[in-house]
């Protein structure tokens, strides 16, 4: 029986996996030195302070596009030769990422360019990150998928924590104004054309499309709306999709309230003065949070199901924000985040496991789709309903009372629905080893 380091070392062994490892590591190591950079400017500067409306406008930029432009991706990655798409929209992004660093220097985080031309640069990640992932079967065989998919992922994770450790770092260097983000931007520009070099050593054809679809890319277009559509009726007929999809979209809403609340209380105006260094202690806590939850998971579903684990996550996430919320200090909000990125990480992969296996094959794109649509655009409400609810200094007891009580409720709801359903229903999944 192969191990998972059997496949592990099977899949580092293929060199065109390793060549797009390569494209993604460092694409990603610049994708965090360029968010870095921009909320740094947003967030951080000390000659601005900042505003819940502008905390909320920055999340607009950076997570709309991946609202609205990421179904209509695959239109073009299915006529577009992968290995080219890679290269240009990481070039694309270099000179993007010049442009931004210009008017930023000049004209500050703050007014209307700044931000077009930053949604430009994250409307090509979307691109980006689609062309890689429909990339990846083309270079490993559909048995190491899982593998492939976990590895790329996790260290894809990791380059963007670098890429923004760096920008952490280079603070005292280039300054905390506009002008020092805007020359952490240019190294992010830097690293994005080093993306796009390691892409055009990749051979053209390598990674598809094998069959680009004859009709027009308008008809494809008008097809993906259609989908989507069709999408959010398939999953309102599958049950354990449909709460699944409705659990992690509260959670997503909640999650996106207490980060907006968390990244307002470490600026300089911020209730626990902590800073960017200790913002970014907060980011590491979650992500190792995340990772715990990675490797916890499968365990937890084989004993306690699927839906209940998401059910038990929510639950104590409720407890865990009164608990480490209400002192309101750094070191307890450190473990309030490893526990959230715990509860977001872990719920994730619960109900991309319900989804995959509640949904008919035919429609698993377009309920993906419409899961990718659903899950940033609930984020995107959350800063909407931050800027209306937060002071400037993000120290709430009313927010952080609804994001506990929401998670209490979410968790109430999801698990009697479930339990009153077990009944009839086909027997639910538990996550496999990765």
């Amino acid at each position: 029986m192969t191990t998972d380091a059997g496949v592990l070392r099977e899949v580092l062994s293929v060199p065109d996996f390793r060549r797009l490892l390569r494209v993604r590591l460092t694409g990603q190591f610049a994708d965090g030195l360029f968010q870095a950079a921009l909320f740094s400017a947003v967030f951080f500067n000390p000659e601005r302070a900042t505003s819940a409306g502008q905390a909320a406008s920055a999340f607009a930029v950076l997570l709309l596009p991946y609202s609205l432009v990421g179904p209509f991706a695959g239109v073009f990655l299915d006529r577009w030769r992968r290995q080219r798409v890679l290269l240009s929209a990481n070039l694309a992004r270099a000179a993007l990422v010049v442009l931004f660093a210009g008017l930023l220097a000049v004209l500050g985080a703050t007014e209307l360019p700044v931000q077009v031309v930053a949604l430009l640069v994250v409307s090509v990640n979307r691109f980006v990150l689609s062309g890689l992932s429909a990339a990846l079967p083309h270079v490993v065989e559909p048995a190491r998928l899982v593998v492939a998919n976990s590895l790329s992922g996790t260290l894809g994770g990791g380059a963007f924590i670098l890429g923004s450790g760096l920008a952490v770092a280079l603070r005292p260097l280039f300054g905390a104004d506009d002008v020092g983000a805007s020359y952490s931007a240019l190294c992010a520009a830097a690293a994005y054309t080093g993306a796009g070099l390691l892409a055009a050593r990749i051979a053209p054809g390598l990674l598809g499309p094998d069959a680009p679809p004859e009709h027009h890319w308008r008809t494809a277009l008008a097809g993906v709306v259609r989908g989507v559509v069709q999408g959010a009726r398939h999953v309102c007929e599958r049950g354990p999709a449909a709460r699944g999809l409705a659990a992690i979209s509260a959670h997503r809403f909640f999650y996106g309230l207490s980060f907006v609340s968390t990244l307002l209380l470490y600026t300089d105006r911020g209730a626990i003065h902590a800073g960017v260094s200790g913002l970014a202690e907060v980011v590491v806590a979650s992500g190792l949070g995340g990772l715990l939850a990675a490797l916890l998971t499968p365990r937890a579903t084989r004993s306690l199901g699927t839906q209940r684990w998401v059910t038990i996550v929510f639950a104590a996430a409720a407890v865990v924000e009164v608990v480490f919320g209400l002192p309101y200090t750094h070191l307890f909000f450190l473990v309030a985040a490893a526990f959230l990125g715990f509860a977001a990480q872990a719920s994730k992969i619960c109900v991309d496991t319900l989804l995959q296996e509640s949904v008919e094959d035919a429609f698993r794109g377009r309920v993906f789709s419409f899961y990718d649509t659903a899950f940033n655009a609930s984020f995107v409400s959350a800063a909407a309903a931050a800027a209306v609810l937060l002071p400037d200094d993000g120290k709430s007891y009313l927010v952080l009372g609804v994001v506990a009580g929401g998670y209490a409720l979410t968790a109430l709801v999801y698990g009697v629905t479930s339990a009153r359903r077990a009944a009839v229903e086909p027997p639910e999944p538990v996550v496999a080893r990765g």
